[in-house]
Order: structure tokens, then sequence, then C-alpha cells
């Protein structure tokens, strides 16, 4: 019964699986073609069109992710939403400067958005994890009412606070590029925002990992009768 909830150990076939395609087609549509696109056509389009242009690969990646991962649920809509908010923003800002602010701007709203969620005891890390199990095939209400448990709960509320953590960090690491470079560091946004992705990432998916241990020793415990204590 613990490998029905596990996170972790669920995650580690999904990770494995599909870790190094993602890898390269993350390189190639979230870092490469964006740089080469500004690189290349700023002088022929312009900073703005070039930067708006530069978008698109990530758009379309985001877009075939969300269909080839069916995440229509929770997370998916969440990365969805975010997608087209973004978008429209960047459309609207009318600069490749005013664009990068909004960018920032956009980055401490949901920022907002995951503080929110966890004052008010509904982290959307823990609504993410449901929605990852549930594509695995267990009822979305067994596992929620799992990961609200004594001992469990906490450990989503840290998940949530590293999502806290690496908006600032990002939002704090543009403002910095920006106030030194201006638009001409946008190549260099490229490349350390898909760093500290990855650096963020690998440190939210460890911790996701992590919530596998005290899920088993809850289920364990109400196994075997025994008063379940904090973890």
């Amino acid at each position: 019964m613990t490998g029905l909830y596990s996170i972790g150990e669920m995650a580690r076939r999904k990770v494995t699986q599909m870790n190094k395609k993602l890898i390269i087609l993350d390189i190639i549509c979230y870092a490469a073609l964006p740089f080469l696109i500004w690189k290349y056509g700023r002088d022929i389009l312009g900073d703005y069109p070039a930067m708006l242009i530069s978008t698109v690969p990530g758009f379309i990646y985001t877009i075939y992710r969300f269909i080839i991962e069916r995440q229509f649920n929770i997370a998916g809509l969440f990365v969805l939403g975010s997608l087209m908010i973004g978008t429209t923003v960047d459309l609207l800002s009318g600069s490749a400067e005013q664009m990068l602010w909004n960018g920032i701007y956009l980055g401490l709203f949901y920022v907002l958005v995951h503080l929110i969620s966890l004052v008010l005891m509904r982290p959307l890390a823990l609504y993410f994890a449901v929605d990852f199990v549930y594509l695995q095939g267990w009822p979305r209400k067994e596992s929620r009412e799992l990961y609200y448990k004594k001992g469990i709960f906490k450990w989503f509320q840290l998940i949530q606070i590293f999502f806290i953590i690496r908006g600032l960090f990002m939002a704090g690491l543009k403002t910095w590029l920006l106030q030194k470079y201006g638009v001409d560091g946008y190549d260099q946004m490229l490349i350390y925002r898909q760093i500290s992705g990855w650096v963020f990432g690998l440190l939210i998916t460890a911790a996701y990992f992590y919530t596998s241990v005290p899920i088993s020793k809850y289920l364990e415990r109400r196994k075997s009768g025994a008063k379940t204590e904090p973890l």
C-alpha cells in the first residue's frame, strides 16, 4: 500500500524514462533557439520583435508538454494559465525593456499566489502531487486526505516555500541583469534562467522524492494499528 502513494517512487520511474529527452528539449526550446533568434534577429527585426519571436519555441514546447503529459488538472492548468498570461503581457508590453520588466513583475505576482496558498494552508505543491499520483491511477480524494495528515503535510509546506524562494531568486536575478546590462543582457538572462531553473527544479524534485519517507512511515503505523505520531 505504501507504493500507491509514494510520490518519490513514481517520480523516479517517470523521471528516469523522460529525463534525458526533456533536458535536451528544454535546452533547445528554452535556451538555444531563443538565444539564436535574439542574437541574429535583433539587428534585422529590432529588439522588441526579436524578443517576442524568441519566446515562440518555448510557447510551442510548453503546449506540447501540456498535451503529451495529459496535464488537464490543477498543475497543468496553472502552467497553461501562466503561459497565456505571460504571452498576453509580452504582446502588450510595447518595447523590449518593458517586456523584461513586466516579466519580473509577473514573476513576483506568482510568488504572491504561492505565498497566499501557503498562508491559507492550501499549498499548490500538495495539489500538484495529488495531480501526479492521479495520473498514475490513484483517487484524488484519498491521496489528498493522506497528504494532509500531520507529519506529512509539513513537507508539502516546505516544498511550497521552495517555490516562493525560487520565484524571488529568479526575479532578483533578472532585475540585477536588467539594471546592469539593460536589454543587451537578455541573452545572459536566458542562460542564467535555465541554469537556475534546473537547480531549483532538482531541489524541489528531491523534496518530492523525500515525501515517500514520512508517507511510508505513516502507512506502516496505520497498517500495524499503532497510533500515528508526528513525524
